[in-house]
């Protein structure tokens, strides 16, 4: 099991801030972003990998190669300017 956490946009897009996701074994941000997508509407949408996310895994900047291990935390997020 992981602990996912859903932040700005992404979270009114799903409707949803976080949620416990079940996880057995190592998957990459990539990999998850890619299950959670196929969950149809709105989440192919809002997850897809050509949209801009970004995401944390134990609060650290994780790549799309980054390692989910069960027992993780994982946000995704839009990418954040600042002025």
């Amino acid at each position: 099991m992981i602990r996912l956490l859903y932040f700005a946009s992404l979270r009114e897009a799903l409707d949803c801030e976080g949620e416990d996701y079940p996880l057995e074994a190592p998957i990459t941000t990539a990999e998850l972003r890619a299950q959670l997508a196929m969950r149809g509407q709105p989440w192919s949408d809002a997850l897809a990998l050509s949209q801009s996310v970004l995401a944390a895994v134990n609060q650290s900047i994780a790549s799309a190669d980054a390692i989910i291990k069960p027992g993780d935390e994982v946000a995704f997020f839009p990418p954040v300017t600042g002025g």
